[in-house]
């Protein structure tokens, strides 16, 4: 990536979505990486558009007082994260902005009340990664996140926001890496971890010889992992070694839930934050017993059998048949059975005729993916819920959505806040509260 020379010192006025430092420079705009808010710094540009540029801080002038020094060796060259030079607190200060803002600039709305933010640890919080693998016939093989701007893989030791037992085993993978017959042919680890196991799949594109099985098992049975295989897409995942470990779960203990999943399943990374988010997310919807509750894009049931233990009866709805099918054992496992359906739905697609097909509901309550729920928010204006609790991964869908149910339907958006599922990253999870006046 070409680099000016280092332009003009700048003051820095605040952060973008991403986490950089905004600047203008005779009516230009400057995204600026590794500045903060009230820093004057020197920079240089990496890449010119007419009406802004992109650039990196080459010196700090003047040094926020929220500045701190990032723990992790790698930070500034691994994309995982983007703000460990800013105090966690002034983090999540930075998130709730860019959801007001947001809310403000593409709704057109404004949150009656402002939660307090959630938050948690800050290392070591991730039980969830997907590595990239490369071997490098200079480098041996690497595994880790990439590189900021780039496809390569960063060189990483360690990192810091998987829990330490993982994070010592970067370098042993490695090696078991260069050690196989197909090191160029195994081009992602991905991580799960459990109450019981932690789980790393493989992906290999093609199969581990019988010195490289040995190699696998041997790597398994000393750092007390499992290993699953992956030769294709997601469904071909198999375990590999041992055959007898405990089934990867999450507990949800205020709902005395338990949540077996598989290793590739959808589950939040964060588990702490994952239970303060249910908590916060039950507490708005206030499930009543006896209402009928909609849970869109329900995934294995996160929030439907917490729904559930408050006696409501629970329709979840989910476009991944592999999901629902989980959702539907946990729920057996839970003993929540009788007050849980599960339906099949492409709710990118949902029509109101299809709404009027699931509902009527009192409440419901949206977890959709980065791109939103703007379908199912415009076909909810054909019987719309008292209620409804929505769950977001996008401050900016979030907001689209936003205008539509309170300047189309009629809503009040009552609350919203933060919740900061991937703190020292710039994303953006929240929780909003739309409620019939």
């Amino acid at each position: 990536m070409k680099r000016d020379s280092v332009g003009p010192a700048v003051l820095v006025e605040s952060l973008d979505q991403e986490g950089r430092g905004v600047a203008h420079v005779d009516g230009k705009v400057i995204f600026i990486e590794g500045a903060l808010p009230g820093e004057v710094v020197e920079f240089a540009s990496y890449r010119r558009k007419p009406n802004y540029e992109f650039a990196e801080a080459r010196r700090i002038v003047r040094s926020s007082a929220s500045r701190v020094v990032p723990r992790c060796r790698h930070f500034g060259v691994c994309g995982g994260c983007s703000m460990q030079h800013l105090e966690p607190r002034a983090q999540v200060a930075a998130k709730q902005r860019v959801l007001e803002e947001n809310l403000a600039r593409i709704g057109k709305v404004t949150a009656e009340t402002m939660l307090s933010p959630i938050h948690g640890p800050t290392w070591e919080y991730r039980y969830r990664a997907r590595f990239s693998a490369r071997y490098v016939a200079k480098k041996g093989a690497l595994v880790g996140f990439r590189e900021r701007h780039s496809s390569f893989v960063a060189d990483m030791q360690t990192c810091e926001v998987v829990p330490a037992r993982i994070s010592v085993l970067l370098v042993p993978l490695r090696q078991l890496i260069a050690s196989l017959s197909i090191r160029e042919r195994l081009p992602q680890v991905e991580l799960a971890i459990g109450d019981a196991v932690d789980v790393l799949v493989l992906r290999v594109l093609e199969p581990p010889d019988v010195s490289d099985q040995d190699e696998l098992r041997q790597f398994a049975a000393e750092h007390r992992v499992q290993l699953f295989l992956q030769p294709k897409g997601p469904d071909s995942m198999y375990p590999f070694f041992p055959l007898d470990a405990p089934q990867l779960q999450y507990r949800i203990p205020d709902f005395d839930l338990t949540f077996p999943f598989n290793p590739t399943d959808f589950t939040q990374v964060n588990p702490e934050i994952n239970r303060a988010l249910v908590r916060r997310a039950i507490t708005l919807l206030d499930p009543q017993p006896g209402d009928r509750i909609g849970d869109f894009f329900c995934g294995l049931g996160n929030f439907s059998l917490a729904i559930a233990r408050s006696g409501a009866q629970v329709t979840g709805i989910d476009g991944n048949p592999g999901l629902l099918q989980r959702a539907r054992e946990n729920a057996v496992r839970n003993g929540l059975e009788a007050r849980c359906r599960f339906v099949e739905r492409d709710l990118f697609a949902i029509t109101g005729e299809d709404w009027s097909g699931l509902a009527p509901f009192d409440r419901v309550l949206i977890d959709p993916p980065r791109d939103g729920a703007i379908e199912l928010v415009k076909a909810i204006g054909k019987s719309p819920p008292a209620r409804i609790v929505y769950v977001s991964c996008n401050p900016a869908t979030l907001a689209r959505d936003a205008e539509v149910l309170v300047h189309s339907h009629g809503y009040r958006l009552a609350a919203a806040g933060v919740v900061n599922m991937f703190p020292h990253t710039s994303h953006v999870e929240s929780v909003a509260l739309f409620a019939m006046p």
